[in-house]
């Protein structure tokens, strides 16, 4: 199991929310820049980098310029999602080294975006976000329900080929109550790889994450506030 950092963007500083509530944003400037931090994470062991736009995700702006900064500046892979709502901005991310590409809104209303994009990258290349609360996914920065749950979205989407799935419980997101352990333990069964994300707190949550055969976590919060280091996260998602 890997642990991919967060680093989450807000008019170009890294920030963290809860719930997804930019009125509950969280500064971390004093770390340093997007990119100090990122490296820092990389340095600390990171083959993955999350990046997140929340200004894209929220439709105020864009964090673009910082996006590709980090991208060009490490040697990790970046996934990066938030706001991608077109298949050129897709294709524009894919194109300047983002690793993997993480489709929330744009992949439940034109799910035929994301089979493009499959057959131009790579299975590996491509997420579909599934931000919910208690199973129903939320889109559009989390402010509207797609009418669907992360159960039958995952049966649905895999039917086009997706075969990772990036799932956050919003009620948890930042809040460093513990993972959905009982959703995910559900989720995990349906033989795709699961990257969670949302309450993690401690070791023994990443321990039991393991345990239920999650391909991957996100972490954030826990990382910023030092609750456990990311080589300590790495050491008990590797031994454990």
């Amino acid at each position: 199991m890997d642990v991919i950092p967060a680093v989450d963007l807000m008019k170009g500083k890294v920030v963290r929310l809860m719930r997804g509530d930019p009125k509950l944003a969280t500064s971390y400037e004093h770390l340093g820049d997007p990119v100090s931090v990122a490296k820092k994470w990389e340095k600390e062991g990171a083959s993955f980098i999350h990046v997140v736009d929340l200004d894209a995700s929220l439709g105020i702006g864009d964090n673009l310029k910082v996006i590709e900064s980090i991208i060009n500046a490490l040697k990790a892979n970046v996934q990066v999602g938030g706001g991608i709502r077109t298949l050129n901005l897709a294709r524009k991310l894919l194109g300047s080294g983002a690793s993997r590409c993480i489709l929330g809104s744009i992949a439940f209303s034109k799910p035929s975006i994301v089979k493009t994009l499959l057959n131009e990258y790579s299975e590996k290349r491509i997420l579909v976000a599934l931000d919910n609360v208690n199973g129903e996914v939320l889109i559009k920065g989390w402010k509207a329900s797609a009418k669907i749950t992360t159960f039958d979205a995952i049966t649905e989407f895999s039917k086009i080929g997706v075969k990772f799935f990036l799932v956050t419980s919003v009620v948890r997101d930042g809040t460093l109550s513990g993972p959905d352990f009982e959703s995910l333990s559900q989720l995990c069964k349906k033989g795709v790889n699961i990257i969670a994300a949302g309450g993690i707190s401690c070791l023994d949550d990443l321990v039991a994450l393991k345990r239920l055969g999650i391909n991957a976590v996100v972490v954030g919060k826990a990382l910023y506030e030092g609750k456990f280091s990311l080589s300590e996260a790495l050491r008990t998602a590797r031994d454990f």
